[in-house]
C-alpha cells in the first residue's frame, strides 16, 4: 500500500471511529442528532464553521484562482472570515437566545407559515446541489492524487460513501468532533505542502523572480480589483448570517457567549487558509508555466504530486479533509431543515422523537 493510500485509509478510519464512540455517548432524541442537544463549546463552533468554510473551493478552488491572478486569490477565504466575525458581532448570540434551529423556523416567527415552507424548499434544493459538487470534488481530488486507485466515478463513489457514513451515525456531534481532526489536518497539510514546495522552487524570492508580473501575482492585493473583494465580501457576510450550515452551529451552541465566540475564532482560522493555498497556485505558475488556463484547476494537485510521498499523502487528505468537513455540515443542515421545517411542522407534527431520528437519518 502506498503512503498516500495509507494515510487517507487512516484518516477515514479515525472519522468512523469518532461517528461510532460518539452514537454511544450522545443524547437520544432529534436534538441531539442535529443539534447536538445545544451543546457544542466555543471550540466545536469554531471548527464546524471553518471545515462548513473550508471545503473544496478554499483550497483547490483557490489554488486554481491564484495560478492567474496570483496571491490576491486568498481574499475568497479572506472574505468568509469577515462574514464570519461579523455574524459573531451581529447574530449568532442573538440567534442562539432565540432557541431557534433554521432560518426558515427564524422566517415563520416573523412572518407567516408560507415563509417557513417557501424558504425550507429553497433552501434544501439550494443545499442538494452543493452537496453534489462536493461529491464531485471529492472524486476529482482522489482520482487526481492516486489516480492508479480511483478513477473520477470510483472517488466520487467513495466521497459519498464516507461523507454520508459519517454524518447518518453520528449526527453533528460526529461533525463536530471530526472537524478537529479534519481542520488540523487541513492546517498541517497545506503549511507543509506551501513551505516545501516553495523550497522547491528555490525559495521566495526565487520563485518571485520567476514569476511573470510578479509585482502583481506576488501582491495580496494586486491582483484583483478592489470592486471584487469588497463584492466577495458582502456575498460571504449575507451568506454566513443567513445559510442553514452558518446559522445551525449558532443555534447549536451551549449558550450566546459560546456562539458568538465560536464565530469570532473561526474568523481568525479561516482567514490564512486561503493565502497559503494560494501560495501553492503560485508555485504551480512558476513549476508548470506553459500549464493553459483552462487547466488551473490541477495547480495544486501538480504542486502535491511534485512533492515528497509523505508530505504529498498529508496534504492529499487534508485536501480530502476539506471536503468531508463541508459535505458532512451541509447533509446536517439539509436534514434540519426537511425534519423540522417541514416533515414535524407540516407532515407529522406529533411525531415521536425517535422516528424524529429515523426521519432525520433517511434524510441524510
Amino acid at each position: 500500500m502506498s503512503i498516500q493510500l495509507f494515510i487517507v485509509c487512516a484518516y477515514i478510519a479515525m472519522l468512523f471511529g469518532i461517528s461510532f464512540w460518539v452514537k454511544k455517548r450522545a443524547d437520544a432524541g432529534s436534538a441531539a442528532f442535529l443539534l447536538a442537544s445545544r451543546k457544542l463549546t466555543t471550540l466545536l463552533v469554531a471548527v464546524n464553521v471553518t471545515g462548513l468554510a473550508v471545503g473544496a473551493a478554499s483550497t483547490v478552488g483557490v489554488a486554481q484562482r491564484a495560478f492567474g491572478v496570483g496571491l490576491s486569490a486568498g481574499w475568497y477565504n479572506g472574505a468568509w472570515s469577515i462574514g464570519a466575525v461579523v455574524m459573531g458581532l451581529v447574530a449568532a448570540g442573538k440567534l442562539r437566545s432565540m432557541k431557534v434551529s433554521t432560518i426558515p423556523e427564524f422566517f415563520e416567527n416573523y412572518y407567516d407559515t408560507k415563509g417557513r415552507l417557501i424558504g425550507a424548499i429553497g433552501l434544501i434544493i439550494i443545499m442538494g446541489v452543493i452537496t453534489s459538487l462536493q461529491y464531485m470534488a471529492g472524486g476529482a481530488i482522489l482520482s487526481s492524487l492516486l489516480p492508479n486507485i480511483f478513477t473520477f466515478k470510483t472517488g466520487m463513489i467513495m466521497s459519498a460513501a464516507v461523507f454520508i457514513g459519517i454524518t447518518l451515525i453520528g449526527g453533528l456531534w460526529s461533525s463536530g468532533l471530526s472537524n478537529i481532526v479534519s481542520v488540523t489536518l487541513i492546517y498541517v497539510g497545506i503549511i507543509y505542502s506551501a513551505t516545501q514546495s516553495v523550497a522547491n522552487v528555490g525559495g521566495w524570492d526565487a520563485m518571485v523572480a520567476k514569476l511573470p508580473n510578479a509585482e502583481i501575482m506576488a501582491s495580496p492585493i494586486a491582483g484583483l480589483p478592489l470592486a471584487v473583494i469588497i463584492g466577495n465580501i458582502i456575498v460571504m457576510i449575507t451568506q454566513t448570517i443567513t445559510a442553514q450550515g452558518p446559522v445551525q452551529f449558532a443555534c447549536a451552541a451551549q449558550n450566546a457567549k459560546a456562539a458568538r465566540n465560536g464565530y469570532l475564532l473561526a474568523g481568525l482560522m479561516i482567514f490564512p487558509v486561503g493565502f497559503i493555498c494560494a501560495v501553492v497556485g503560485v508555485v504551480a505558475k512558476v513549476m508548470f508555466p506553459e500549464m493553459p488556463m483552462s487547466q488551473a484547476a490541477l495547480a495544486m494537485p501538480k504542486v502535491i504530486m511534485s512533492l515528497d510521498p509523505l508530505a504529498g499523502g498529508v496534504t492529499l487528505a487534508a485536501m480530502w479533509a476539506a471536503d468531508v468537513s463541508t459535505a458532512c455540515a451541509i447533509l446536517m443542515g439539509t436534514a434540519t431543515l426537511f425534519t423540522q421545517d417541514i416533515y414535524k411542522r407540516f407532515i407529522n407534527p406529533g411525531v415521536a422523537e425517535a422516528k424524529a431520528v429515523v426521519i432525520s437519518r433517511m434524510t441524510v
